[in-house]
Parts: structure tokens; sequence; C-alpha cells
């Protein structure tokens, strides 16, 4: 380990935060932090809980005069978005992820930084190391497999934890506190692939839409930043020449934003010139209408070969798919000021020899909202002859108003900090609304310090903001025996 990290403060919170981030923990691939964290637990001699599903649960025991509080459960989850860019080298089954300092931020080289949410791991695990905190008894539970399903809050048994307070690590704005946020579901359209024999003196090309700034499909939609995936469709239906399809693909996770598509596609030799000189027109478009939002896109053409294309009536429903599926901001709340009720992430698109899939994150605060978005989908799947399922399916925090755990967290904030806190509601999909529904008893709120473009190559976490962030915490616990 190279220690890039040394000196920053809080030390044990980044001490912690660069050991997890030398293990490779993407979605579906956590046992190795699983396992590092249950001998962490077992280490220091507290009850600790590996689960079926991988999730982590360790308990340390209230301090002096705090043994009658309620119980806190300190949470966040394991795994990571993996998302890197088109010429980095990165295997995120084995390589560490590579961490560096700029100013204030914390980078990666090249791919996700991690800091959602390993830092709320981080600090999980500074809590129950240290030895001159105060607090009640403290439970961390890590989650597994939350940023492609939440199947590990799905699988956890809520019987397991004694905790009556929930304090979830996974926000991503120092001054904000969280008390609810929207259900979500995966909502996958496939059709079936068709290929037929390339005919006639043809040329392939190969069409490149890249740039794009991404985000989170939840915390970024807002900003109306442009799918790769979506652009691509109005490309292929705007094209001026007739042209075979041979495949399209972008994007590689549901709940990111995909910022970069392409597809083949063959003309005829006689018509290159044309269909080049259409995509620049359609690249000009591009630009135009993100010229706020998203101005970096690219959109590129270059020769290339193909060794079948998809048939006539297989390729248009394709595009047809590409062209109606919903996607982006379906409804804006009408009771919170600036929150995002609903929305779709056409999220990842791929072609292979059986069948060509549209992967759509969809989100909404209302599950009737929801479940229209949903319907939509499947009604365009089945007029086209596809199908449609629907996984990982997850309920909607609800706000609790008055409960005694924001009473808490927001005098101690404005002790700490000289004014309130802000309340808000989240568009974004976290875990508290599962854990709820596991723990009825229970109450949750959500904190966390200043990240920036998570889910993408360039997120960054704020070191100054997370030392703020520790210290607030840290003073949350300590203030538990005076209510």
């Amino acid at each position: 380990m190279e220690n890039v990290l040394k000196g920053l403060k809080p030390e044990s919170v980044f001490k912690y935060f660069e050991e997890i981030s030398q293990i490779p923990r993407g979605s579906g691939n956590e046992k190795e932090i699983s396992d590092f964290l249950k001998e962490f637990g077992e280490k220091l001699g507290f009850e600790t809980i590996q689960d079926d599903a991988l999730n982590i649960i360790i308990r340390k025991p209230a301090t002096k005069g705090y043994e009658n509080c309620p119980g806190v459960i300190l949470q966040g989850h394991m795994d990571m978005v993996c998302e890197k860019n088109k010429d980095t080298q990165h295997d995120f089954e084995k390589d560490p992820i590579k961490l560096r300092v700029d100013g204030d931020m914390i980078y990666a080289s090249g791919t996700t930084l991690g800091a959602d949410n390993g830092i709320a791991v981080a600090m999980g695990m500074a809590v129950l190391a240290s030895n001159d905190l105060e607090h009640p008894q403290i439970e961390l539970l890590v989650t597994s497999d939350e940023e492609a399903g939440m199947t590990g809050a799905m699988a956890l048994d809520g019987k397991m934890l004694n905790g009556e307070y929930i304090i979830n690590l996974d926000s991503e704005e120092e001054g904000f506190l969280l008390v609810s946020c929207a259900g979500g579901v995966t909502a996958w359209s496939k059709l079936n692939a068709e290929y037929t024999d390339i005919s006639g003196d043809k040329q392939a090309l190969l069409v490149e839409i890249k740039g794009l700034l991404g985000g989170h499909s939840g915390m970024d939609i807002i900003k109306q930043r442009a799918n790769s995936n979506v652009l691509m469709g109005r490309l292929l239906n705007s094209l001026c020449v007739n042209y075979d399809l041979a495949r399209v693909e972008g994007g590689s996770k549901n709940n990111a934003i995909p910022r970069e598509c392409e597809a083949v596609i063959v003309v005829d030799k006689n018509d290159v010139d044309k269909a080049k000189k259409c995509i620049e027109e359609m690249t000009t478009i591009f630009k135009n209408e993100f010229s706020t939002s998203d101005s970096g896109i690219v959109v590129e053409c270059s020769e290339t070969t193909a060794d079948r294309v998809l048939t006539f009536n297989c390729a248009d429903k394709v595009v047809r798919m590409l062209t109606l599926i919903p996607n982006g901001i379906q409804s804006m709340s009408m009771d919170i000021t600036g929150l995002v009720e609903s929305s779709t992430n056409l999220g990842v698109l791929r072609t292979n020899d059986n069948e060509i899939t549209f992967e759509c994150a969809v989100r909404s605060s209302v599950r009737t909202l929801k479940d229209n978005i949903t319907n939509k989908i499947s009604l365009l799947s089945e007029t086209l002859g596809g199908t449609f399922e629907l996984e990982s399916d997850y309920p909607a925090w609800e706000y609790t108003k008055g409960s005694k755990l924001e009473e808490i967290c927001v005098n101690t904030y404005e002790k700490f900090a000289g004014k309130k806190p802000e309340i808000m509601a989240l568009h974004a999909g976290l875990e508290c609304g599962l854990l709820l529904d596991k723990m009825p008893h229970a109450q949750a709120i959500s904190l966390g310090p200043n990240m920036f473009e998570v889910h993408t190559p360039n997120e960054h976490l704020s070191i100054s903001s997370t030392e703020n962030v520790w210290n607030y915490l840290v003073a949350i616990l300590k203030s538990m025996n005076q209510y």
C-alpha cells in the first residue's frame, strides 16, 4: 500500500479508506471485502456476523454512561460502481484503486473512486476501533450489492439488529440531512436478434458518441445531461441514407448515466460521404441542445468491418425502442421544490448473438408513478415483439416528521456548525426504506461529506468536508445521552 492519504485528517478514517481501496469490490465481487470486514471486527474482539448475502454486522458495546441509550446502527454499503475511462488500463476484478490527492480533493486515476460508499465503511471502522469516543451501543451494518439492486439489504434479517437509530452514511452533501428517498426497480427489455449476410458493395462505419459527463442516475438526473444511448437512437433514426445495423451498445451500469455508445452501420460505398455529413449535422444539433448541460459531446465516424448485420425488421425495432423508450425526468414533485419525483435511465444497451437488451433504472418517490413508467416500457417492449421483466424492486423511504433522531441530529448540527442543517428528500435510492421495512420500530436519517461526479471516473471526495462530517458524527454519538 502506497499510503497516499497518510497525514490527512481524520487520520483513522483515511487510513481505513485507503485500506479498503486496495480490495476490489465491485457489485457482485464482494467476498474479499466482506471477509476483510469480518476479520476486522473479530480482531477487535467484537461480536461479528457475516450472513449468506455477505452483509456484515459488527456490534460494539456502549461506553460508560450510555448503556441505557437507544442503540445506533451506522450503515453503509461495501460495493462500488466500477466505471473507467476507455483508455484506462484497470481490472476491477483484481486491481486496487489508484488514489491521488489534488488540493482538498481525493480522486482515483481514470476510474471511479469508491468513496460512494467506501467513506461510510471507513467511518464505521474508525468508530469501532476508537478507544476514546463516547457512544451508545454501535452496530456497524455494511451491506452488499447496493449499487446493483440492494440485494444485500433485501436479504438481511432485520431481527439480527438491536439498534433503534439508523444513521446511513451514504449521502453526498455536507450540511444536509436526508429524511426520504425514492424507490426504484431495474427494468429489462429484450428483443430477439436476427441476423443476415451483408450483400452488395458496402462499407461498414463505426459511429461513436463519447465525451459526455455521465453521472449518478438519481443524483444527477436533474442536471439533464445527455444519455449516449438515447442520442444514438436519435442519430440512427435520423440518418439520411439507407443503412443496415450490425450492432449497437453503450453504458455499463443502469445507475450511471451512460457516457459512451457505439454503433456499427453498413452503407453503400457511394453513400459513405453522405452518411458522414449527416452524422456531422446531428453532432451540431446535439452540441447545441446540450451546450450548457453537456458541452463536451463528441461524435466520430470511422471506417471499420462487419461480418453480418441485423435484419431490416430487427434493426427497425431496435431503433424504435431507442427512440421511444422513456428516459430522463418523468415528473417533478409539487410538494418539494426542485425534487425530481420520477425518472428513468437507459443505462445499458447490449447486442449479442441472441438478443438486444435495454436495461433501465426506474426511480420514483411515488409507487404508482413508478408502476406507470414500467408499464409504459412493458407496453413498448411487447408492441415491438420483445420481452419485459423487472428485478431488484425496492421501496421508497417515506418521511416521518418530527422523529427523535431528526431532533438529535438537527440540534447537534446547530451547536456544531452554528446554523441549522437543510432537511431534504433525495431522488437517488438509499437502503433506509428497505431497512425500515424490516425494523419498523427504528428511525433513520442519512448524512455524508461532499462528493462529486459519483459513478464516473471523475468522482472525487472533499478532504475537509470528510473531517467536518466525521466530527459531526462523533458529536451526534456523544450527545445521545442527553435525550
